[in-house]
């Protein structure tokens, strides 16, 4: 009998993350803005991992083998730059464990509050946004459709 699929990360797998993050996302003091290994952030995007934790731990396990599994012990310019290196040619992986680490962040009240805005979900209040040149699309609605209409039936007109 298989055995059942994981549906969470392990402690290593954690681990792996939250050096990682930290080192894409380190903490800022001078600007009040905390680093993405910090313990609520990391919390955050453990759970709201979901869908994208098989590609996620693809990623973790190709870096931390990119470093002969001594990734945490290394300096952190070290880990930089070999998580940059890593990044351009790891595919979904790499824009999942970047999808989850970045979100997570940037949902985080101190990071709202340190980057000038207000610690609160965008509705039901909602944020004024300033108006812009709505002719810039006209080039856009003004192209016929370039995709399959699903809604035509071969051979029937409308």
């Amino acid at each position: 009998m298989a055995a059942a699929p994981q549906t969470s990360l392990s402690a290593a797998e954690t681990d792996a993350l939250r050096t990682i993050a930290g080192t894409m996302i380190p903490e800022d003091a001078a600007l009040g803005m905390p680093g993405a290994d910090d313990p609520a952030i990391l919390d955050d995007i453990v759970r709201s991992i979901g869908r994208d934790l098989p590609p996620v731990r693809e990623a973790l396990a190709a870096i931390v083998a990119k470093a002969g599994n001594g990734f945490a012990g290394l300096e952190r310019d070290t880990r930089e730059a070999l998580i940059a290196k890593w990044y351009p040619s790891g595919g979904a992986p790499a824009a999942a464990l970047g999808r989850v680490i970045l979100s997570a962040y940037y949902r985080d009240d101190r990071v709202l509050v340190a980057l000038g805005h207000e610690a609160r979900s965008p509705f039901p209040t909602g944020y004024v946004l300033e108006q812009g040149d709505w002719s810039l699309l006209d080039a856009v609605r003004d192209r016929p459709p370039f995709w399959r209409d699903d809604r035509i039936v071969p051979g029937e007109e409308r």
